[in-house]
């Protein structure tokens, strides 16, 4: 009885060879673990600087006693605390998900870029910190960066998945 060996990644055929991401999906991806660190960042900052949080709440609402204060300063941190989380947690699993050039990630990273730039745009509505304000800008800037990158031209027959001849 005759078999033969399993192929070595040298010797597999030629459509069924991996193929690198491009130099803009790869950018991207770059991008994308920038946001989370910079998520990260922006997330100890906020906690470090609670006070200038609870000066700027109370420059928002003067006639509001230290109880009402308290609450919505309490409120803030647990929504920035849950949405950094949330935000870290997207950015890796999107790196990850382009990087192996799933067709859906591309276009699911766009959408989260949008809800972020509206979210960003609703921090100026807001009662904020004026470091977590530039740190918001930062993730926003890195997100823009990875959604430029992976609609590139370069980019689209990754995600497309056409096996290579």
């Amino acid at each position: 009885m005759s078999y033969q060996p399993y192929p070595t990644p040298a010797q597999q055929p030629q459509g069924l060879q991996p193929h690198e991401p491009p130099r803009s999906v790869q950018n991207a991806v770059r991008c994308m673990y920038a946001g989370a660190v910079l998520s990260l960042i922006s997330l100890i900052v906020g906690l470090t600087t609670v006070g200038s949080i609870r000066s700027a709440i109370k420059k928002a609402y003067p006639h509001d006693t230290s109880s009402q204060i308290h609450k919505i300063e309490v409120a803030d941190i647990v929504i920035v605390v849950i949405i950094a989380l949330i935000g870290i947690g997207l950015w890796l699993w999107m790196a990850r998900a382009n990087q192996a050039g799933h067709s859906y990630a591309r276009i699911l990273g766009t959408v989260f870029f949008a809800i972020d730039t509206l979210l960003m745009l609703a921090n100026f509505a807001r009662p904020h910190a004026s470091i977590g304000l530039v740190f918001s800008i930062l993730v926003w800037l890195a997100g823009l960066g990875a959604t430029i990158f992976l609609w590139q031209k370069d980019s689209a027959p990754y995600f497309a998945k056409v096996p290579v001849a």
